[in-house]
């Protein structure tokens, strides 16, 4: 299984912003600190911010700030987020499917249960949890 950059950028955003509160984190800091495109970025935030996950302060002394305490932001739920659109296997998508062995397949059986591992692993941690080595992230992020 491999996550989408649009989800690892994510989360890199968001530990540096859990990462530095309560200062606000700006899209142009985060681009910087990671080397990462402002343009996508931007968009990421955006997203995030109508997940609910972060809220943008507007104004000269504007940025990004969690929109609710680090320990309540589900890891699990993170990635279902960003990762929404990305069916594991084709067969997932009951609308785009075009396999023909769907039916007597046992695969998406197999594929289902680890996915569902894969998602219960994950949403058994919180952003606070990855952000436990806080003053290391702070000094490496600004």
């Amino acid at each position: 299984m491999k996550l989408s950059l649009f989800t690892d950028y994510a989360f890199r955003l968001l530990i540096q912003i859990a990462a530095t509160e309560p200062d606000l984190v700006t899209i142009a800091k985060a681009a910087e600190s990671y080397g990462i495109s402002r343009n996508h970025l931007t968009k990421i935030a955006n997203d995030l911010v109508r997940g609910g996950y972060l809220v943008a302060v507007r104004g000269r002394n504007g940025g990004l700030r969690l929109a609710k305490p680090a320990k309540s932001i589900n890891v699990g739920d993170i990635v279902r987020f960003c990762e929404s659109n990305t069916p594991l296997v084709e067969c997932f998508d009951r609308i785009n499917n075009k396999c023909v062995i769907t039916q007597s397949c046992t695969l998406k059986t197999i594929l289902y249960a680890a996915e569902s591992a894969f998602y219960a692993v994950l949403s058994a941690h919180n952003l606070g949890d990855l952000v436990a080595h806080r003053n290391e992230l702070r000094k490496i992020l600004g």
